[in-house]
């Protein structure tokens, strides 16, 4: 039992061939390398992992310093908006209310916020006469919308324009009061000379021994004189009062058919060529119709003073984008840059007859309306007066 022990015991103890030692030397060395290796790649990863971390950290670092300020300046923005006076509405790529600040809700009410802002704007605001402005109550807005982004988001801002409003008109009418007391040596002039010849022409109506023939014709002259005095008065009353009453929506086509049917009888009888062309493409305007009529009518009548028999007036209606141009063009003597540049100046007038007034109140009705009127013209080229009115596209 004990020689098998004795056999392993030796078996053990043989010297190990030259050969695979040199095999377990190379293992080793190969070990070691690959364990020299490792432990280096080990610390370069380990100082790739402290960079990285620093980096991190002033990322970090950088990331909450701009959250911060970012937070900072919505927060500043913020209150802005509640302290602004002017509303501002945060719309949606849908045209939904995404936003109102204080001031646009007191204006359209806490419940605009998410809904539609057509809606919106139908159930708070009422269009006026000048385009871009409407009625709130008994305040007047100016409503100005601005892209937002690419998603079609919208920021629409209304400003408070009713007491900038009210100091345009008291302005306007103290410039108007102004003029008037300016000229009042003159209007006075213009009122006597009509009134003398009214009064001469009434004083001959006492001849008993006057022909009935020449009886008619000093009353007719009587009444003339009176005709034109009260004309000059309703001059004088509608240039103080400078404003438009009433509001209603009528036809381009219908006002030019309204001209053309009462000035064309006159233009025939002064053998006049008169003209009327609608371009204006089924347009509709808003404001007073005899106010604008009344205007166009002073346009008219003075290009038919202007001409001799033979002339042509023309009255032209056209787009130009969400304007309407009326335009009253005569080919006739015309005027130099002075006489033009002083045209729609109270109690000016080259006419003997004339009360200058009516080109003032024109320009005023065109204001009332929102538009203007202006004048090109030189002399023995004709004139051409355009009336310019907004006229939103349907």
């Amino acid at each position: 039992m004990s020689s098998p022990a004795v056999s392993t015991a030796q078996s053990s103890s043989l010297p190990v061939a030259p050969a695979e030692a040199e095999h377990l030397a190379e293992a080793f060395r190969i070990f070691s390398q690959a364990s020299e290796e490792l432990a280096t790649a080990y610390s370069e990863l380990q100082g790739q992992v402290a960079q990285l971390t620093e980096e991190l950290a002033a990322a970090n670092g950088a990331l909450r310093q701009q959250y911060q300020e970012k937070a900072a300046l919505t927060e500043r923005l913020t209150l802005l908006l509640d302290a602004l006076p002017a509303g501002v509405v945060v719309l949606d790529g849908a045209g939904c209310v995404l936003q109102a600040n204080p001031a646009a809700q007191r204006v359209l009410g806490e419940s605009a916020v998410g809904a539609g802002w057509a809606a919106v704007e139908a159930g708070a605001l009422e269009a006026s006469e000048t385009p871009g402005e409407f009625l709130a109550g008994d305040r007047r807005l100016a409503v100005a919308v601005t892209p937002l982004d690419s998603a079609g988001g919208r920021i629409v801002l209304l400003h408070d324009v009713t007491e900038t409003q009210h100091l345009k008109t008291q302005a306007e009418r103290n410039q108007r009061l102004a003029a008037m007391g300016e000229m009042a040596a003159q209007l006075a002039h213009q009122l006597r000379t009509p009134l003398a010849a009214a009064l001469l022409y009434a004083g001959n109506l006492e001849n008993d021994q006057l022909p009935a023939a020449s009886r008619i014709s000093i009353a007719q002259k009587t009444v003339a004189r009176l005709k034109h005095l009260e004309r000059l008065i309703q001059d004088m009353l509608m240039f103080a009062r400078g404003e438009v009453l009433g509001r209603e929506a009528f036809a381009v086509a219908d006002l030019l058919a309204d001209l053309a049917q009462t000035f064309e009888p006159l233009a025939r009888s002064r053998g006049i060529d008169f003209r009327v062309a609608d371009a204006s493409g089924g347009g509709v305007l808003t404001g007073h119709r005899k106010s604008l009529a009344g205007a166009l009518t002073n346009l008219l009548e003075n290009a038919l003073q202007a001409l001799d028999q033979g002339g042509r007036i023309d009255l032209d209606a056209r787009r130009d984008g969400s304007l309407l141009l009326l335009s009253v063009r005569d080919n006739g003597r015309g005027m130099n840059a002075e006489t033009a540049s002083r045209l729609f100046d109270p109690f000016f007038t080259t006419r003997a007859e004339g009360t200058g007034l009516g080109l003032s109140i024109a320009r005023g009705v065109a204001r009332a309306h929102g538009g203007g009127i202006e004048v090109v013209s030189s002399p023995g080229a004709g004139a051409e007066f355009t009336l310019t009115l907004p006229c939103p596209t349907l």
